[in-house]
């Protein structure tokens, strides 16, 4: 009943997080969702992409579960850090409606398995994991990325109130 209990909750906090980092975009144009607001370039869209990518590798290949669409390899050198970038090729619906996808693939691994179901995490220095580690650690990130997202719009002069990461301090 514990893990039920534990699996619920970690679950659904992740759905909010989700949709929280999402309304970091609502009334903004397509210039402010990709403008770089800080030294690293770090925009809004580029947030929901990192997080799309990186989602769907902890809950897809980790537990042998691939998100089915092609992701690039996260032991391609070439290709680190480009998640958070988005060109100019890309559309802000693009990179949203695959978010809602990763999440419908990440909540049906979920859904599926047990929080003590072995996964195997290859860029961790202890790369053997549970899935109750992997949804603490995608909240957490989810959760700080939704915090990033609410300076990213502080920036922007728009409001953050009723749009936090945290719901509460």
């Amino acid at each position: 009943m514990t893990d039920d209990f534990a699996k619920d909750y970690l679950h659904n906090d992740l759905r909010e997080s989700r949709k929280v980092l999402l309304r970091k975009l609502d009334g903004l144009g397509e210039y402010d969702i990709r403008r770089p607001l800080t030294s690293t370039g770090t925009n809004l869209l580029g947030l929901v992409k990192h997080l799309s990518l990186w989602e769907s590798r902890y809950f897809g290949e980790v537990f042998g579960r691939p998100f089915p669409e092609p992701l690039p390899r996260w032991d391609d050198e070439a290709s680190r850090g480009a998640d958070l970038w988005v060109t100019e090729h890309e559309t802000r619906e693009e990179i949203t409606d695959r978010y809602r996808r990763v999440w419908d693939h990440a909540d049906a691994t979920i859904t599926a398995l047990t929080l003590d179901s072995p996964g195997h995490v290859p860029w961790w220095p202890h790369p053997d994991v549970k899935l109750f580690n992997i949804l603490v650690h995608l909240l957490t990130e989810t959760s700080r990325h939704a915090g990033h997202a609410d300076i990213l719009r502080e920036q922007l002069g728009g409001p953050t109130s009723g749009i936090s990461a945290s719901g509460c301090c």
